[in-house]
């Protein structure tokens, strides 16, 4: 099985293009910066990882629209890798999470705010965003079981 879930937020806004051909498809790649969730050792230990994403069709055109720097996304798709040869003839080998589906990891409240990894979170929720329920609370009430 070849399943990704990730979430991060985007390092720059999408960088879309259209192919070529009767039926034009939008082609949107944007790169996402994930926290690992491990302490830093020393200064220059590197705290996130970069993945570079492609979203086609109408995935694509949704990230061209919506999408920009700096907004917390959630995406799932595949992992696939290729190469291809440079101009400088070497080899290059890529690895691309193909996006199946993608959605706003944050509310367009908090987006609007500029919420900076927690910064402005509610009282309400924790560092993840996840919701507090309180003690007491019977499950009838909850959405899930």
């Amino acid at each position: 099985m070849n399943k990704v879930i990730l979430m991060g937020r985007l390092t720059r806004d999408p960088a879309v293009r259209y192919s070529q051909g009767e039926h034009a498809m939008a082609i949107a790649r944007y790169t996402l910066a994930v926290d690992r969730r491990v302490r830093k050792n020393n200064e220059n230990d590197q705290t996130a990882d970069f993945i570079n994403c492609v979203a086609f069709d109408k995935a694509g055109e949704f990230a061209e629209k919506y999408f920009r720097q700096g907004m917390r996304v959630l995406v799932s798709g595949r992992i696939q890798t290729g190469s291809y040869t440079n101009k400088d003839n070497v080899k290059v080998y890529t690895t691309d999470i193909v996006i199946e589906d993608q959605e706003f990891a944050d509310s367009k409240g908090a987006a609007a705010a500029g919420n900076s990894q927690g910064s402005n979170q509610s009282q309400y929720t924790d560092d993840e965003g996840f919701i507090h329920i309180p003690d007491g609370v019977e499950d009838e009430g909850l959405p899930f079981s």
